[in-house]
């Protein structure tokens, strides 16, 4: 294994139990920033609910594997001698599990008081669901991030598992973890987070909620600024099948996508709900006239928001 990159992290050390999407999406953010992670797995345990080999799994790109029984004595001491030297403890089982092991919060902090415990959960700690099993979309659905997403008259679209397990758990908990560090140094003291990703989400949300309040937002799909019913953020489809990215929210940024289309904004009010469907199918009619690669050159150096969409082979090569 790799040594740790050298970071503002670097001598923190982060053990964390083997557990599926948050879990170690935070133990690579940490690790990238200087910290030495260690993920102890069951023997025999196989790959991730994903279908990706661990050893493909770029989150574990310089995580040190060892291999504990959690049933047996040695097992369990195997992980005691690992907090012993440890700041960072990450528990991703639902709720009691590690407790009856011997492991719980309650049981290690008052053995290690400098130790910074993390409870990754689902649905919180305790409460009528603490005990249910979810993934990413369930969690969006409970917290109202699913229901906005995609086109309107046909079911929600997941935005992959990319919000709840790592926008939300795993970010959160790397968030929880800095300050409870931070915090350390002033009291010498650890702490027991509870990083729920239903909650995350929740706060995700937190501007979607006060356009709400503000009369900014409908729960009707597709007719909201953010969620594609506005014609100056969204995609369109390109006469070769591509697609491009138009985000041109600002006034300037809006004129200048006007421009380039050869569209006359005298008369495309930009913030008139009622004239968006027109808008949108019109902007759907120019952009299908050239192809994606066409459109790139007629945006490059324009002010106006508009990129192509890449898959995900071309991202990869991309540099900006």
């Amino acid at each position: 294994m790799s040594s740790p990159p050298a970071g503002p992290l670097a001598g923190v050390r982060v053990v964390l139990l083997a557990g599926a999407g948050p879990s170690p999406f935070a133990g690579m953010l940490l690790r990238e920033r200087g910290a030495e992670v260690i993920r102890v797995d069951r023997p025999g345990a196989g790959d991730g609910v994903s279908g990706l080999p661990v050893g493909l799994d770029s989150r574990y790109t310089g995580v040190r594997t060892v291999t504990a029984d959690l049933k047996t004595a040695a097992g369990l001491a195997t992980v005691r001698g690992l907090v012993a030297e440890a700041d960072v403890f990450v528990d991703p089982y639902r709720p009691g599990v590690v407790d009856r092991l011997g492991l719980g919060a309650d049981a290690l902090c008052a053995e290690f008081p400098a130790l910074v415990y993390v409870h990754m959960t689902g649905w919180g700690h305790d409460g009528p669901w603490s005990q249910r099993a979810g993934h990413d979309i369930n969690y969006l659905a409970i917290a109202g991030a699913l229901y906005p997403t995609g086109p309107a008259g046909h079911p929600p679209l997941p935005p992959l598992n990319l919000l709840a397990d790592f926008g939300a758990g795993g970010t959160y908990l790397v968030i929880d973890v800095l300050a409870a560090l931070l915090d350390r140094t002033r009291t010498g003291r650890g702490a027991v987070l509870d990083v729920s990703m239903v909650d995350a989400v929740h706060s995700l949300t937190t501007l979607l909620h006060d356009m709400r309040a503000a009369g900014l937002w409908t729960d009707e799909r597709e007719s909201n600024i953010f969620d594609g019913g506005a014609p100056f953020y969204r995609t369109y489809r390109t006469a070769d099948g591509g697609f491009v990215a138009v985000g041109a929210i600002e006034p300037a940024f809006h004129r200048a996508l006007l421009a380039t289309l050869g569209i006359d904004p005298a008369g495309w009010p930009q913030h008139d709900r009622d004239r968006w469907p027109a808008q949108r199918a019109e902007l759907a009619r120019v952009f299908a006239t050239r192809t994606r690669a066409d459109w790139e050159r007629a945006f490059a150096g324009v002010d106006a928001c508009v990129t192509p969409v890449l898959t995900p082979a071309e991202a990869k090569e991309f540099r900006a």
